[in-house]
């Protein structure tokens, strides 16, 4: 007579383990199903700033630029290694005077246009004492 095979159950208790045995141990009992879902918090450094080293933040102080939704109050983000080409809205030192105005470059003349009526371009000629400080990347508005 043959003799069947009989099968235990698996679990023989758990005084044969010791804690360093176990690799993990979940002391809450088990996840939450969103944590599946969860992603890590957004880094606005990463998000919004390309190159570290020549970026800088700016509080705006001022309405030239109302028109492109940039703000008295604003904070701007603003990147020293972009190239300021037309239509870019940059930060420039003219004649020792900080201004935020639209670059605008033609074939014969350079324009720092403001974004607002009541204020007129400023040409930029080989006697003007010019310096741009970076081209603006993101305004974070204030509400």
């Amino acid at each position: 007579m043959e003799v069947e095979k009989f099968f235990a159950a698996g679990y023989r208790g758990s005084k044969e383990f010791k804690q360093l045995d176990v690799p993990t141990a979940n002391a809450t009992g088990f996840g939450a199903a969103a944590d599946d879902y969860m992603e890590r918090g957004i880094d606005l450094n990463e998000q919004l700033i390309r190159n570290k080293p020549a970026t800088y933040f700016m509080r705006v102080s001022g309405n030239s630029m109302i028109n492109a939704c940039i703000h008295d109050g604003d904070i701007i983000i603003v990147d020293r290694s972009i190239k300021p080409v037309n239509g870019k809205i940059v930060i420039a030192v003219v004649d020792g005077e900080m201004i935020i105005r639209r670059f605008v470059k033609t074939m014969n003349s350079l324009k720092l246009v403001p974004e607002t009526p009541k204020l007129s371009a400023i040409d930029v000629n080989e006697f003007s004492d010019l310096v741009i400080w970076g081209v603006v990347t993101y305004v974070i508005h204030t509400v």
